[in-house]
């Protein structure tokens, strides 16, 4: 297996990073650096990110710009930019990872492929808790989480992996909070599209511009668990016009983004 760089991806929420960052502390196996790639946040984040810095296991780094709107794409790029490793693993700063997590990602690794994972949707009330006690443990807090996200099993993974959400209407279905690439393929595709401003569609806009590079994908089902904290959705007041870029990439059976990773590199 390959070591990896972790991104993820965070906005002015640090009681939910503190969590996330705490479960990755928590992995049986963990990445060779975590690289938080910041929207905008304000100072209270840079102080959280600064102090777990001080004993954190693996080299931490925080890279951010102004905060000028919703820019995901170009902030993700930016932390592609960043990463030293060949493999890349993505996340939201509002998920807790499952401890096997990260490796669980990395049994997954396979030339020519992008992984797409999943998440549980957890209530309200479970995350005010949880962020409330500053735990990440789910038995502890007295959580059964039943569902098909929630199930971890090596040997349905394996099998789920080249059959789940693979083809017809699935092809491009993934949730940017829970990806996986190999970073040449990313600089393949140039990376995430930065016309996306906004709420919506560019993490299924980049695995169209993937496939449509010969980079397939794989689903890790019953693996690479995570929890996702509640909260309010974002604005979708682009919704239509991200959505709008998204078919033209099916359309054109576009490969690069315009505008987009070779900015950094």
């Amino acid at each position: 297996m390959v070591a990896c760089s972790l991104i993820i991806a965070t906005y002015n929420w640090p009681q939910a990073l503190q969590l996330c960052l705490q479960s990755v502390r928590e992995q049986n196996t963990l990445p060779s650096e975590v690289i938080i790639a910041d929207d905008g946040s304000g100072q209270e984040t840079a102080a959280l990110i600064q102090a777990f810095q001080n004993d954190f296991p693996v080299p931490l780094k925080h890279i951010w710009h102004p905060d000028e709107g919703f820019r995901l794409a170009a902030i993700r790029n930016k932390g592609i930019a960043a990463a030293a490793s060949e493999y890349i693993i993505q996340i939201d700063g509002d998920l807790l990872l499952h401890p096997s997590f990260i490796s669980d990602h990395l049994e997954m690794q396979t030339p020519g492929y992008f992984v797409a994972g999943s998440r549980v949707m957890l209530p309200a009330s479970t995350s005010a808790a949880l962020l409330s006690a500053g735990s990440t443990d789910m038995k502890k807090k007295g959580i059964l989480l039943l569902g098909w996200n929630a199930l971890r099993n090596r040997f349905l993974r394996t099998f789920l992996a080249k059959r789940y959400k693979i083809t017809g209407p699935h092809t491009y279905y993934v949730k940017g909070a829970n990806m996986a690439f190999w970073k040449k393929d990313l600089v393949k595709v140039n990376g995430y599209n930065e016309a996306f401003r906004g709420w919506g569609s560019e993490d299924r806009e980049i695995a169209i511009r993937l496939v449509n590079a010969g980079v397939q994908k794989l689903s890790i089902k019953m693996g690479a668990v995570c929890y996702h904290l509640f909260h309010t959705v974002a604005a979708k007041t682009r919704a239509v016009e991200n959505e709008s870029i998204m078919q033209a990439a099916i359309a054109e059976k576009k490969v690069l983004a315009d505008e987009g990773l070779n900015k950094y590199l």
